[in-house]
């Protein structure tokens, strides 16, 4: 399994989405699995991913929250979570995400 979590660098979230990656990872029993950060500076990189701004969260090169925003904007990112919109996903949301890869 390939874990990233795909970012800009004015991004205020991607070092919190990592952590909680890491958590999910871990509580799934995915300890060996490594965290990979991409920084993107262009839109030409930003075009190379599935990206759909900052923070995107990719397993084996699928974004886990698809939305069909897909952009080469060096843009940050809205999810809906339980307590509405936030920069990054919820805890419960990324475990669901990395449980649903492994069943």
């Amino acid at each position: 399994m390939k874990v990233q979590v795909v970012h800009i660098d004015a991004c205020p979230n991607w070092v919190e989405a990592g952590d909680r990656v890491r958590s999910a990872l871990d509580g799934a029993g995915l300890a060996e699995v490594p965290v990979e950060f991409v920084l993107l500076r262009t839109p030409e990189e930003a075009a190379e991913v599935e990206f759909a701004g900052s923070p995107t969260i990719l397993v084996d090169g699928a974004d886990v929250f698809p939305s069909g925003g897909r952009t080469t904007d060096l843009a940050c990112r809205v999810y809906f979570t339980e307590a509405g919109l936030a920069g990054l996903p919820s805890e419960e949301q990324l475990s669901a995400a990395i449980r649903s890869r492994i069943d």
